[in-house]
C-alpha cells in the first residue's frame, strides 16, 4: 500500500506541477485518494461541466470548443461524499490551495511584486550610492548591468527551450519559439499558421521516451517547423501550469494544436495525449493541417487582397502626392518667374530714374558752375577797373593760352600780379581754375608768392611776354 501511495503522490506532482509532497498528501487524503478527482480539483476547467475526462482527438467535422485566451480559472473542489463527513478536515494549506487560482496567483503576484520592487528600489539605491562613493565594480564592456529584464512569459519561455536543448539536444525537435504564448499566437497568424503547443512535465514518466523518441524525431520536427508555429512551456511554470488549466490536460504527455479567435479567444482544433509514435503524431497532424489548409488559405488570400489594396492606394496617394507636388513646383517656378521679372522690370525703373536724375544733377551743376564762372568774370572785370592809356607808368602784356589764343592788355605800373590773374579770370578762355603765369626766357613763375608785388617789382615793366600753365 505504501508503493501505490507514493505512486498516487509522485503523479499528483508530475500533473499539478507541485512539489510540496506533504501539501500533495494532504490534497489526496482530502479526496479519499481518488487520485482523477483530485487532478480534477485543481487543473479542470469551470466552464465545462466534465472537465475531469478530455478527448485526445476530435472527429472530423466536429465543431472546435472555445478557450480563453486569458486562462480561466480552476473550480472549487466538489464537497466531500457523506461517508467522509465525520473524517478529519482539510488543514489550512489545503483550503489556501483550493482558492480559485486567480485569487491565489492575483494575490502571490501582489505580494511578490511589491518585494520585488522594494528590492529593486533599494538595489538602485544602494548600487547608486556606491557608484557615487566609487566603491561600484567597473564592467569591462562598457555598458551597465540591464535595469529591466525580459517580460516573464518570454523568460520562461527561453527558459524552457534551453532546457529542453538541454536535455534532449541543441538542433533536436521543433523550433519552439521563445516568446511568450500570445507572442506566439500572433507570430502564427502572421505567418499563416497554426499553433502547435506542447505542455512539458519533466517528473512524469513517459515524458523523456515521447520527446526524444516522437518529438526529437526529424520527419515530426521537420512536418511541425514546416506546417506550424511551435510553443512549449513547462507545467512547472506560470504560463505553462495556466494552459493546462486553459487547455484542461489530465494525461501528459500533452500536446494541442490552437488557432486565434476573436475576443482574445483561441479556438483549440486538437489535443493528444499520452505517449505517440511517430507514425500517429504525424498522421494526427496531416489530419489537422488539412481540415484547416482552406480556412489558412482563404485567410492567406483576404490578408493578400488587403495588402494589395493598401500598396495600390498607397501608390494611387503617392501619385497623386507627386502630381500635386509636380504642380506645386511649377505653380512655385512661375511665381518665381514672375516674381524675378517683375523684380528686374523694377530695378530698371529705378536705374534709369537714376541715371535721369544724375544727369539732371550734372546739368545743374554745370549750370551752377557756369553761372558761378559768369560771375566771377564779371566779378573780375570789374576789379580791373578801365585800362590805362599808353604812357612811361603803364605796363603793356602779353599772355599767350594753351590754346594758341593771345590777349593783350595795358595796366598801371603800380598793379600788383593779382591783377594780372583776374584778367585772366575775366577772359572767357580758360577753363581751369588753377594755374600759373610765368615767362619764358628766362623761365620765372609768378606764383602765390608774388602776387602781392607790383609789376615793377616783378620785373615785368614796361611790357611782359607771359604763359598760362595749368596746374593738374
Amino acid at each position: 500500500m505504501a508503493e501505490t501511495v507514493d505512486d498516487k503522490v509522485g503523479y499528483f506532482q508530475a500533473v499539478t506541477g507541485i512539489t510540496d509532497t506533504d501539501l500533495c498528501t494532504e490534497i489526496l487524503a482530502a479526496h479519499n485518494w481518488d487520485l482523477q478527482l483530485a487532478v480534477s480539483s485543481i487543473t479542470a476547467n469551470p466552464s465545462s461541466p466534465s472537465a475531469s475526462t478530455s478527448t485526445s482527438s476530435r472527429e472530423p467535422g466536429q465543431s472546435a470548443p472555445l478557450v480563453d485566451a486569458e486562462f480561466v480559472a480552476p473550480p472549487m473542489p466538489p464537497p466531500p461524499p457523506p461517508q467522509q463527513q465525520n473524517q478529519q478536515q482539510p488543514g489550512i494549506a489545503w483550503k489556501l490551495v483550493t482558492l480559485p487560482f486567480y485569487v491565489v496567483s492575483g494575490g502571490v503576484g501582489l505580494i511578490a511584486g511589491t518585494v520585488r520592487l522594494g528590492a529593486w528600489v533599494a538595489g538602485g539605491v544602494l548600487s547608486r550610492s556606491l557608484s557615487l562613493l566609487g566603491l561600484a565594480a567597473q564592467s569591462g564592456g562598457g555598458g551597465g548591468d540591464r535595469l529591466l529584464d525580459l517580460p516573464p512569459s518570454t523568460a520562461e519561455a527561453a527558459d524552457f527551450v534551453a532546457e529542453f536543448e538541454r536535455e534532449f539536444g541543441a538542433g533536436r525537435g521543433p523550433r519552439f519559439v521563445a516568446e511568450g504564448f500570445s507572442d506566439a499566437l500572433q507570430r502564427a497568424q502572421r505567418e499563416y499558421k497554426l499553433l502547435f503547443v506542447y505542455l512539458h512535465s519533466s517528473d512524469h514518466p513517459d515524458t523523456p521516451a515521447f520527446c526524444g523518441g516522437c518529438l526529437c524525431a526529424e520527419p515530426v520536427a521537420a512536418f511541425i517547423d514546416e506546417n506550424f508555429v511551435a510553443w512549449g512551456g513547462s507545467i512547472r511554470r506560470t504560463e505553462g501550469f495556466k494552459m493546462s488549466n486553459s487547455l484542461n490536460a489530465s494525461r501528459f504527455p500533452f500536446c494541442a494544436v490552437v488557432m486565434a479567435s476573436t475576443n482574445q479567444r483561441i479556438v483549440l482544433l486538437q489535443q493528444v495525449e499520452g505517449p505517440k509514435t511517430p507514425e500517429e503524431m504525424i498522421t494526427i497532424l496531416q489530419r489537422v493541417v488539412e481540415e484547416c489548409a482552406t480556412q489558412l488559405v482563404a485567410a492567406r488570400i483576404e490578408a493578400e487582397e488587403r495588402l494589395n489594396n493598401q500598396r495600390l492606394r498607397e501608390e494611387q496617394d503617392a501619385a497623386y502626392r507627386a502630381a500635386l507636388e509636380a504642380d506645386q513646383a511649377r505653380e512655385h517656378e512661375r511665381m518665381e518667374e514672375q516674381q524675378r521679372l517683375e523684380r528686374e522690370a523694377a530695378e530698371a525703373e529705378n536705374k534709369r530714374k537714376e541715371e535721369e536724375e544724375a544727369l539732371a544733377r550734372a546739368a545743374q551743376e554745370a549750370a551752377e558752375k557756369e553761372a558761378a564762372l559768369a560771375r566771377r568774370r564779371q566779378e573780375k572785370a570789374m576789379a580791373l577797373g578801365a585800362e590805362p592809356e599808353k604812357g612811361p607808368d603803364v605796363t603793356r602784356v602779353l599772355i599767350r593760352f594753351p590754346t594758341g589764343e593771345r590777349k593783350e592788355r595795358r595796366f598801371h605800373s603800380s598793379s600788383t600780379v593779382t591783377s594780372l590773374y583776374d584778367y585772366v579770370d575775366s577772359l572767357d578762355c580758360l577753363k581751369a581754375e588753377k594755374y600759373c603765369l610765368f615767362s619764358n626766357f628766362p623761365r620765372v613763375p609768378y606764383g602765390p608768392e608774388k602776387h602781392n608785388l607790383t609789376l615793377v617789382e616783378a620785373g615785368l615793366h614796361p611790357q611782359a611776354s607771359l604763359f598760362i600753365e595749368i596746374e593738374q
